[in-house]
């Protein structure tokens, strides 16, 4: 399993998880795209939690973020990708990857949880 974030040229962050398509052998081996197992759009919404400090400076904590299903009227769960759609392929932060794998790759597989597919992240 390779979970990486990504941007796309239209701008949209996606995660999944994702194996790479080749063409050629050894030496002349390329990669021309890629497939995406379950992708997830990543939004990132304005914190709500205001705070006031010592100094009666305001300040917003952390913020929000949400997974949506990327192309969710599609029969298929694995999506190809050409490589020059592509403008950079990351790890994501282990918050991020723990929630995909949570919410999204286990989905259904544990009902001890109740999971709603958001979490507050903290400013670092």
């Amino acid at each position: 399993m390779t979970i990486k974030l990504m941007l796309f040229k239209s701008g949209e962050d996606i995660i999944a998880d994702v194996s790479e398509m080749c063409v050629g052998e050894d030496d002349e081996r390329r990669v021309i795209g890629y497939r995406l197992e379950k992708p997830c759009i990543v939004k990132m919404r304005n914190p709500t939690d205001v705070e006031e400090d010592a100094n009666g400076t305001i300040r917003k904590s952390g913020f929000e973020v949400s997974l949506f299903p990327w192309m969710p009227l599609s029969a298929e769960s694995n999506i190809p990708v050409p490589s020059d759609w592509l403008i950079t392929m990351v790890e994501p932060v282990t918050k991020l990857k723990g929630m995909y794998i949570e919410d999204v790759l286990n989905y259904g597989q544990d009902n001890q949880t109740d999971s709603t597919g958001e979490q507050r992240e903290t400013d670092q």
